[in-house]
């Protein structure tokens, strides 16, 4: 028998959607269909498909396409992808079959999106994550509650008897709908580790911070900072030490989720849950850190310098990403703008 016979077909699993506003359970999803098959090819819908569909994303198409990239169980992305998905597009990317969580999603003429493929028996379906969804975290921006990221006896509360509690699981139907909050487990974190050590001789990265939200400005700056060794370790600012720094209703997402999104980046090797706001030298002997990194955002100094240890010893590196400089020249761009619509207004007024 020729080795040709002997060798193992490869599955190639298509999935498809949005994906806006990246979350953890977006990349759990990503992790279940990985997992059914040996590479996985995601498919993301651009701007015009989604806003005829379901009304304008949060997120441009390229930063979508940029953040599913970066998650790391994705072996390809297939831009400008079909609503519908056909036999044609499965056929088209050579693969087996498509995968689709258990919540329903329809056209804008309410036909369900994956007929096609579920007729022709080529589909399977995975569990949607319940505890998280964008209409959830829009909500909780939107409603600047804290009860996310509430300790102690209230940490998992069900609360339906307030207007401000978060819907946050499969049955929700708007940010107003009371049910039980996000649970984490170990099994969840392992299932997102890698679970490997550094290996002898690497150089070892170290970064902290609240990674709220995960966007493509994190993804941006975990690139960048991984480029300097070859090992990198993510710090984690437990909710009440991000909400010091912060204020108001921040972190928009808890402690737990935060991990989630962090480990699904494919830059990261390893987080540290509730990482101390300073940068000791206990912790840089203990990870063995060769370099810290961090971005050009303004530190605070209400608790003194927290990387005043690595910049003493020399470890310390100012990560500029592409979003910032995006970011920061569109500021520049509105201000200008506000400030020449000021001097208009006046010359206006003196005529006048």
């Amino acid at each position: 028998m020729s080795d040709s016979t002997n060798q193992k077909k490869e599955v190639r699993v298509w999935i498809d959607g949005c994906y806006d506003m990246v979350h953890f359970g977006h990349a759990n999803a990503l992790r279940q269909a990985k997992a059914l098959g040996d590479k996985l090819i995601v498919g993301i819908h651009n701007d015009a498909e989604i806003t005829k569909h379901k009304g304008p994303p949060v997120f441009t198409q390229e930063e979508r396409y940029k953040m599913i990239k970066g998650i790391k169980w994705v072996d390809e992305v297939v831009e400008d992808a079909p609503y519908v998905t056909t036999l044609e597009t499965l056929n088209n990317y050579n693969c087996d079959f498509c995968v689709h969580g258990d919540d329903i999603t329809t056209t804008v003429d309410g036909f369900d999106t994956y007929h096609l493929v579920k007729e022709a028996k080529r589909y399977k379906e995975i569990s949607r994550t319940q505890g998280v969804s964008t209409t959830d975290l829009v909500g909780r921006m939107l409603l600047m509650t804290r009860n996310h990221f509430q300790k102690g006896d209230s940490e998992y509360s069900v609360g339906k008897d307030e207007p401000s509690k978060l819907g946050q699981d499969h049955a929700a139907r708007s940010p107003w709908t009371g049910c039980s909050q996000f649970l984490p487990t170990t099994q969840k974190i392992n299932q997102f580790s890698d679970g490997k050590p550094p290996e002898p001789g690497d150089k070892i990265v170290y970064v902290a911070g609240a990674f709220d939200l995960f966007h493509i400005g994190h993804l941006d700056f975990l690139e960048k900072a991984k480029s300097f060794g070859d090992f990198l370790i993510v710090g984690l600012h437990t909710d009440n030490v991000v909400n010091q720094y912060k204020g108001g209703n921040y972190p928009i997402m808890n402690l737990h989720e935060r991990v989630l999104s962090v480990l699904a980046c494919k830059y990261v090797n390893e987080v540290v849950i509730g990482a101390p706001y300073e940068v000791t030298k206990d912790l840089m002997e203990h990870f063995k850190v060769d370099v810290v990194c961090h971005g050009k955002t303004k530190i605070s100094d209400q608790h003194g310098d927290p990387y005043e240890v690595p910049k003493q010893m020399g470890k310390f590196k100012v990560v500029d990403s592409e979003f910032e400089k995006r970011n920061n020249k569109k500021e520049a761009k509105e201000v200008a703008i506000f400030e020449a619509m000021q001097r208009t207004t006046k010359v206006a007024e003196k005529c006048g």
